[in-house]
């Protein structure tokens, strides 16, 4: 068999997140099976480095799937791209080790999330940020980002239903950068919870717009209630940008 890695890139406006879902053939997975099962005639078995949210878009995803197929990478790239939907691209392909795995091997995510900080919306951009026109005090948000760097239990910043599994994640950097009209938070860490990288950029607003102490943030990471932060971040702002192995 063979294994190959893809680098994906979507707008997820109108699909219902990557993982493959009974009620819906309106996911990122779904539809790349659906086309490389059709090339191969296999029954193909695409490998996500992770879930991302309904709405939510990347830039760089990646992804694996074995195959028997002998197609060369550019056959199967030019395949991919003139059957796949048109909000979907498979940027490159490549030929990996059998036991490359696009969830497990993963050590680091980047998501960064776009706020559009101008007087009026971009009509052209509204579908890929958040807009807030009222000033924000990005020193205080810089202060209470610092304080969820590192290795913590994320609890109160999920909308996962308290179960066994593990809320302890690190957050190796969050940077708060200024571009133009655009403010881009960007999130780097091990990995995510789910809604965290949203409740994050949530809880942050509300420490820019002073509706939150950024002291608060710190807080709300030891008492780990979920009503204590901020908002969940609209889902079309988020954007996978890079995932390291």
């Amino acid at each position: 068999m063979r294994n190959f890695k893809m680098t994906i890139s979507y707008d997820g406006s109108r699909y219902k997140g990557w993982q493959k879902q009974k009620e819906t053939d309106l996911t990122i997975q779904g539809k790349l099976e659906a086309v490389l099962s059709k090339m191969t005639g296999e029954d193909i078995l695409v490998v996500g480095c992770g879930r991302t949210d309904s709405g939510v878009h990347a830039e760089n995803y990646i992804a694996n799937f074995h195959t028997k197929c002998t197609w060369s990478n550019d056959a199967i790239l030019y395949y991919l791209y003139e059957f796949l939907p048109e909000d979907i691209v498979v940027k490159s392909i490549e030929l990996v080790n059998e036991r490359f795995h696009a969830r497990y091997n993963v050590k680091s995510k980047t998501y960064v999330y776009k706020i559009n900080t101008n007087k009026y919306r971009n009509v052209f951009e509204r579908k890929y940020s958040y807009h807030i026109p009222e000033p924000l005090d990005l020193i205080e948000m810089r202060k209470g980002a610092q304080s969820l760097i590192g290795t913590h239990d994320f609890q109160g910043f999920t909308n996962m239903k308290p179960s066994n599994k593990s809320t302890v994640r690190t957050i190796h950097a969050i940077n708060i950068v200024e571009n133009g009209d655009y403010l881009d938070i960007e999130v780097n860490g091990d990995g995510f919870l789910w809604n965290m990288v949203r409740i994050i950029v949530g809880t942050l607003l509300e420490v820019g717009r002073g509706k939150l102490n950024s002291s608060e943030v710190e807080k709300i990471l030891q008492e780990k209630k979920r009503w204590e932060a901020g908002p969940l971040a609209q889902a079309k702002g988020l954007f996978l940008r890079e995932v390291q192995y």
